[in-house]
């Protein structure tokens, strides 16, 4: 009996780990703490500047074939996700729980290239 309370404990204690550990699932862990629904797909709250430059991305993802290129994209998204993490933190700071509801829509956009990214990567 104690072995298996020991293990759901181990258990829940890897996962509260992994979803602190990432930005934007502790974020989205800590708005829904706050009893704030997370912004959904079709929530179209991202500008339409946003959205271009995630379609660019995407594009440029999709269409090239140059080691350099995908280097190249992999640090921009790289930086992105950064620069919405800190200011995801100050939102955060000031309490400002619907700005951080669009800048955990942006990240989502970048955790979604950034797997695209991933299956770039992997040799066919």
């Amino acid at each position: 009996k104690e072995q298996y309370y020991s293990e759901q404990h181990s258990s829940l204690i890897n996962k509260a780990y992994q979803t602190l550990l990432n930005p934007l699932s502790r974020g989205l862990y800590l708005l829904e703490l706050s009893g704030v629904e997370p912004a959904q797909e079709t929530d179209c709250d991202a500008d339409s500047a946003f959205l271009m430059e995630i379609m660019e991305i995407n594009e440029k993802l999709a269409e090239s074939k140059n080691e350099n290129i995908i280097e190249e994209i992999e640090t921009l998204i790289k930086v992105k996700q950064e620069e919405l993490t800190r200011e995801l933190t100050a939102a955060f700071e000031r309490d400002d729980l619907q700005e951080a509801k669009k800048l955990l829509g942006k990240m989502k956009y970048f955790a979604n290239l950034e797997d695209k990214l991933k299956t770039k990567k992997i040799p066919s």
